[in-house]
């Protein structure tokens, strides 16, 4: 099957000490509300699993390229202090992958999960 462009898909996972986590959150924040309000953001969900509360994932759709993303869009100053201050309470290495997305007819959103 041939898939046309779609754009990507940005998965990230950190780890942190759960001592940590007000702090996260209140760091996070700011660079969240940065990231969705940009044009090319389509979607951003986070997650915390429960049986380790400080293992964070979150998933970013972009309408662009990695390519894109590299060059236009991590370099963004918002990131800067956020990155700085975060990455010292990891207590595992940053995991991240980018995939293209497939697009339909293999996307589905339902409204009582926040779907339109």
């Amino acid at each position: 099957m041939a898939v046309s462009f779609q754009g990507i898909s940005l998965h990230v996972t950190i780890h942190i000490n759960p001592d940590n986590l007000e702090k996260f959150w209140e760091l996070f924040k700011p660079v969240y509300d940065k990231v969705i309000d940009e044009p090319e953001c389509t979607f951003f969900e986070v997650y915390q699993s429960s049986e380790e509360p400080g293992t964070l994932s979150w998933v970013e759709n972009w309408s662009k390229p990695k390519e894109w993303l590299f060059e236009n869009q991590l370099t963004k100053e918002y990131y800067r202090d956020y990155l700085a201050t975060t990455t010292q309470m990891f207590t595992k290495p940053r995991e991240a992958r980018i995939f293209d997305r497939v697009g339909s007819p293999f996307i589905m959103v339902k409204k009582e999960n926040g779907g339109c």
